[in-house]
C-alpha cells in the first residue's frame, strides 16, 4: 500500500495504490509502467490515496478497467512475427539425389530409345539389301529403293523401311540402288525415277505393279509389301507421291570425287 507525502511546495506525490478484485491479478512493476498479468478473469482495480496520514479517513479514488479478454502473454505471441512465415522451404540433400536419379534415367531412356527406333541408316538397309541382279533371279517379289546419302526424306525413312524389312524379309527382296552411282542410269530412266525415295514394287516375275514416292504413312509401304508378299495382282498404293528430293541433284552430287558410291 503507498501512501501520499507533502512537499515544501505543497504538491502531493502519490504512490500507487493498489487493491485487488476478488479475483486478483498479480503486478509486474517495471521501471517505466507498472502492467498487469491477470491469472483469471476479473476487475482491475487501480486507487490512489490523497492523504497521507493513515489515521484520517478517506475515499480511495478508484479506476476500474474492462477485464482483459485474453491473456497479454498469449497477446504477445500472437502479435509477434514468426521468422518462417512466407519463407519456402529449401529442398534437402535428400531431395537433390532424388532428382538427380531421375534425370539420370530418364537421359539414358532417351538415349536407349533413340538408338532402337532411331538408330537405323541408310548405310544399315544398304548393307542388308539384296543385289539387283539376285533379286530378279531367285522368283519372289521385290521392293526396289532408290536413294542417295545426301536425301533427307531417305534418311528420316529409314527406321520405317527397317521395321517393314525385318518383318517380311523371309518373303519379298529389298533391294537399295543409289541415284549418285551412274551404273544405274539405265534403271533411273526405266521406272522414271524424278524423286527420290523412289519405291518401285516388282512382281515374281520382274513387273513393276506400282510405286511411292517421297515421305507417306508407313502403312502405305507396309500394305504395298503385304500384297507383294501375299501373291496379289495388284497393290492398294499403285502412284502415291508425298515429299521427296529431287532426283537432279544428283548431277552436282556426282562430280564430287571424295565420295564412295554403294550399290
Amino acid at each position: 500500500m503507498s501512501r501520499v507525502s507533502s512537499n515544501p511546495l505543497a504538491l502531493h506525490r502519490c504512490w500507487p495504490y493498489f487493491r485487488a478484485a476478488p479475483q486478483s491479478s498479480s503486478l509486474v512493476a517495471t521501471p517505466s509502467a507498472v502492467r498487469f498479468r491477470p491469472r483469471n478473469r476479473g476487475l482491475r482495480i487501480v486507487a490512489c490515496e490523497a492523504n497521507p496520514n493513515p489515521t484520517e479517513s478517506s475515499t480511495p479514488e478508484k479506476l476500474f478497467l474492462e477485464p482483459s479478454s485474453e491473456d497479454d502473454s498469449t497477446t504477445d505471441q500472437s502479435t509477434s512475427p514468426s521468422p518462417n512465415v512466407g519463407l519456402p522451404d529449401l529442398p534437402n540433400r535428400t531431395f537433390n539425389r532424388q532428382i538427380a536419379v531421375v534425370s539420370a534415367l530418364a537421359a539414358v531412356g532417351l538415349f536407349l530409345s533413340g538408338r532402337l527406333d532411331f538408330g537405323v541408316s541408310l548405310k544399315d538397309l544398304t548393307a542388308a539389301a539384296l543385289p539387283y541382279e539376285e533379286a530378279l533371279a531367285n522368283g519372289r517379289p521385290t521392293v526396289v529403293e532408290f536413294y542417295a546419302d545426301w536425301c533427307e526424306v531417305c534418311r528420316e525413312l529409314a527406321p520405317d523401311i527397317y521395321k517393314v524389312e525385318q518383318q517380311y524379309k523371309d518373303r519379298v527382296n529389298f533391294v537399295m540402288l543409289n541415284v549418285d552411282n551412274t551404273k544405274w542410269e539405265q534403271e533411273l530412266d526405266e521406272f522414271g525415277v524424278e524423286g527420290i525415295p523412289h519405291f518401285a514394287f516388282l512382281d515374281r516375275e520382274g513387273n513393276e505393279e506400282g510405286n511411292v514416292v517421297g515421305r507417306l504413312p508407313r502403312n502405305y509401304l507396309l500394305e504395298n509389301v503385304d500384297a507383294l508378299a501375299r501373291g496379289e495382282a495388284s497393290i492398294p498404293h499403285a502412284r502415291v507421291v508425298g515429299q521427296y528430293s529431287s532426283a537432279e541433284a544428283r548431277k552436282i552430287h556426282q562430280g564430287d570425287p571424295t565420295r564412295v558410291l554403294q550399290r
